[in-house]
């Protein structure tokens, strides 16, 4: 374990589990676990705070710019607090045309937010989502970028809904 580059901005098991990511990759790349990092962090912060961005960076030892573009590239990444669910629908062509759209758009009116936006009481975040490789799937969505939900029509989604929030509770 890297503890004198440690923090303590996250859990000292937080940091074993970045170790075993480390432990992936011959120890002069071990930048290469940035992404799997940045999620662990995620998972256990809720979001990605600049500074929690620049402890994982400079405990894999690489910049914090380079930790920060990543984070930044891919929408799998919360940069402000999001939800306690995150609900990325997929609205790149082929779902939209399997009605990815209609999806998000039931979803912004049944949950009155919009992309981007989280509910006044923190249960949802709603985001679109690039492509989630599911196009057979289509309409389909990723819930805390962990568990994909497929054919997603009205009926589903209310259900979804309904699941969330008893888990909310």
């Amino acid at each position: 374990m890297n503890e004198t580059l440690q923090s303590g901005l996250l859990s000292a098991a937080a940091y074993q589990r970045i170790d075993r990511e480390v432990a992936k990759y011959p120890p002069e790349q071990k930048q290469s676990a940035v992404m799997a990092a940045l999620a662990i962090a995620q998972d256990e912060k809720g979001w990605l705070p600049q500074e929690v961005i620049e402890d994982v960076a400079l405990y894999l030892g690489m910049a914090p710019i380079a930790a920060h573009e990543v984070a930044t590239f891919y929408n799998m990444y919360n940069l402000k607090p999001a939800g306690k669910f995150k609900l990325a629908v997929c609205t790149c062509l082929p779902c939209a045309l399997r009605d990815g759209n209609k999806a998000g758009e039931y979803l912004k009116n049944k949950l009155g937010i919009d992309y981007n936006e989280t509910t006044a009481d923190g249960l949802f975040t709603l985001k679109e989502s690039e492509c989630l490789g599911a196009c057979g799937d289509a309409p389909v969505m990723l819930v805390n970028n962990k568990k994909m939900c497929s054919f997603m029509d009205n009926i589903k989604l209310d259900a979804l809904l309904d699941q969330l929030r008893q888990e909310g509770r």
